[in-house]
């Protein structure tokens, strides 16, 4: 009895085992027997908005070992050791470890991959694994950002939208002994990955690569430590180009310094400096406060608050209506419009013009600026508040700026920018697609209208001559910051000019700064606005907006042109060009004003008399040879003797003018062309 109840108690604990229990031990057993191995999805590509790849995964091996199948570690190593970059010692060390598996490369080109695996070598494994490629090198690197080896993103754009760009990893599962050999004939099955989403960016590589070769062009002539330069669609909001240099290649981003990868447009800030005046002036007129010919008296200094505000030039421009404190970018009207305005009225404004505060661009790291609050200044409120009327005492970044312009220039809508347009699926559907969104309305379309004339005077008139441009009237603003060191202003400037164009209808706003130049002359209307003009006139062709046609009506009257910042030789050659003649007492290098004025109408040949800068005698130096230096290169030796360096074409140094030898005064361009 003792013998039939243990049988039955066994009979029925076997049928409990393979019958209920069946699947849960079968599962079990398959958990057991099924080793994975992971298959990356493959990462969605980055284009610019004309469908041009930016960024996209191509095919790579990673190789891994088995060390417990690896039958001789040191001839397996000798056989390895042509295709990997590690030595046979580090090699053989590595098949000797104890772990599972091991491994030994993660980006191996195809070819590589199938030379290895000829080889047959016991416990060597591959994996494909796509390796992350930027087609176009440096172009929009700081935008773009980086990937990791593991399929993630590490930085910009990458990192923002990874979780649209990783997709969702695979995996293959094969039966394996415990010594991690194929059991022949066993379960194979494959779960495939699902690949990530495409990015179609609002960017355009042709004005991108446009805005990077002139910002490193102009960070070399001034012997600048760095520049940027932003071009956006003033209507939507879509950024065209995000230009910084010095730059890095994201195919190769450990051989350059950590902060040549930071986005600084978006997530660094500094004092603007003049071109504040613009959300100012437009504070102003939109609460009444002012109009273009109200009368306002500019001395040497102003006292207020317990301290004083200082004309720029030392002297002051007298009396001078409100278009003309524009045109000379008075620093002493503007510090009286924010004390007449007072905190109340005028950080409301600034607010809704986007200052202080992240805009929500689709990208990490977004800076606020600062902009001081009514009744939190503990010390000196008011003197701050009219330091801030020119730009002085707050913070903004350069995306803030430049998007503050957009608001003037558009009719009064401050927009939200953004880097992508579409997000779309590997068939080329459309998954989401970013609409212009409009944050704010800080002034009115009557203010924006009256301040786009106020803006195209500045550049007819007043220091932002070097920004017009034949055929399209730009409007915009200089500055000059001064850049706040433990506590107070050091020598440093930040040289930038902001504007739009066409004056009357912008199809784009564009922002040039230019970070601690090293030259005689650091105003930006001498080195930014240049720059600007340079950039803006061949993104308009490009965008295939026309060029205003001449008046055929001729008039007895000469308009006499804006040469103020201009260098002796330009301003000479433009106004012999416009019939009339010029004169000086004082020669200099870059024209700090004229009389008769900008836009005055008078008889031909009349003789206009130019004023310069203050300068130094200027010392004579010998010309070195540059043939065969970098640009880099050759602007850090003529910086180093006082020479400035004008730059035609890109690579090595090719020619130059004037030759090596010639002696020239300091302060001299010298011409050099690149090939490549």
């Amino acid at each position: 009895m003792l013998f039939l109840f243990l049988i039955t108690l066994l009979a029925g604990r076997l049928v409990y085992l393979q019958v209920w229990q069946s699947s849960r031990y079968t599962q079990l057993a398959q958990a057991q027997r099924l080793r994975p191995t992971a298959i990356d999805a493959r990462r969605g590509s980055i284009l610019d908005r004309n469908y041009k790849t930016l960024a996209v995964s191509a095919g790579a091996y990673a190789v891994y070992v088995l060390p417990h199948l690896t039958r001789d570690p040191v001839a397996t190593a000798m056989k390895l050791a042509p295709y990997l970059a590690m030595s046979k010692a580090e090699i053989a060390q590595v098949l000797t470890d104890q772990k599972t598996n091991i491994w030994l490369t993660r980006k191996l080109p195809i070819e590589t991959a199938k030379s290895i695996d000829a080889l047959g070598l016991p416990g060597i494994r591959l994996l494909e694994r796509p390796q992350r490629f930027y087609p176009q090198g440096t172009l929009a690197a700081q935008v773009l950002g980086i990937a990791g080896i593991d399929n993630q993103g590490l930085e910009g754009l990458e990192f923002y939208y990874n979780q649209y760009l990783q997709g969702t990893p695979g995996r293959l599962e094969k039966e394996r002994d415990a010594t991690q050999r194929e059991i022949p004939g066993g379960i194979e099955r494959l779960i495939p990955p699902t690949n990530g989403y495409d990015l179609i960016l609002t960017i355009d590589s042709t004005i991108q690569y446009i805005a990077e070769r002139e910002i490193e062009s102009a960070v070399l002539n001034s012997n600048s430590d760095s520049g940027i330069i932003l071009i956006v669609n003033p209507n939507t909001g879509e950024i065209y180009a995000n230009a910084i240099y010095p730059t890095f290649d994201p195919n190769n981003y450990q051989s350059y310094p950590t902060e040549n990868r930071r986005n600084v447009s978006v997530t660094d800030q500094y004092e603007p400096g003049s071109t504040f005046k613009i959300f100012t002036a437009a504070s102003a007129l939109d609460s009444g406060i002012t109009t273009q010919e109200r009368s306002f008296y500019s001395g040497r200094s102003w006292s207020v608050g317990g301290g004083a505000v200082r004309s720029w030039n030392g002297t002051g421009h007298g009396q001078i209506s409100f278009l003309q404190a524009v045109e000379n970018s008075d620093n002493i009207t503007f510090a009286q419009l924010a004390v007449e305005m007072k905190p109340e009225l005028f950080h409301p404004y600034l607010a809704k013009f986007g200052f202080g505060e992240r805009m929500g661009i689709d990208y990490p790291g977004e800076g606020r600026g600062v902009l001081p609050k009514p009744g939190q200044i503990r010390h000196g409120e008011l003197l701050q508040w009219a330091n801030i009327g020119f730009g002085q005492g707050v913070a903004v970044t350069p995306l803030q700026l430049i998007m503050a312009t957009a608001a003037v220039a558009n009719g009064g809508a401050l927009l939200r920018p953004y880097y992508v347009a579409e997000i779309r699926d590997e068939r080329g559907k459309v998954i989401e697609r970013t609409q212009p969104h409009t944050l704010a309305e800080p002034i009115s379309q009557a203010t924006s209208k009256e301040m786009l004339e106020i803006l195209r005077s500045a550049v007819v008139n007043g220091s932002g001559g070097r920004a017009e441009i034949i055929g399209f009237h730009v409007a915009g603003k200089t500055g000059t910051a001064e850049v706040p060191e433990q506590g107070g202003y050091g020598d440093k400037r930040i040289a930038s000019f902001v504007g739009f164009a066409p004056a009357n209808d912008p199809a784009i706003v564009a922002l040039v700064a230019l970070h601690n130049p090293q030259t005689d002359v650091r105003f930006g209307g001498v080195l930014a606005a240049p720059v600007f003009q340079k950039v803006a006139e061949q993104t308009l062709e490009y965008l295939g907006i026309k060029r205003r046609k001449a008046s055929t009506e001729q008039s007895i009257m000469t308009v006499v042109p804006n040469v103020r910042n201009f260098p002796l030789a330009d301003a000479r050659q433009s106004i012999l060009q416009a019939g009339l003649q010029w004169s000086y007492e004082n020669p200099g290098q870059i024209v700090i004003d004229q009389i008769p004025g900008p836009g005055s109408r008078v008889a031909p040949q009349t003789t206009i008399n130019l004023y310069f800068y203050d300068e130094i005698n200027p010392t004579i130096v010998t010309i070195p040879n540059l043939i065969g230096h970098s640009m880099r290169d050759a602007s850090a030796i003529l910086s180093e003797i006082g020479l400035r360096l004008r730059i035609i074409g890109s690579g090595m140094a090719h020619r130059q003018t004037p030759q090596p030898g010639t002696k020239v005064p300091v302060g001299s361009v010298i011409e050099v062309e690149f090939l490549r």
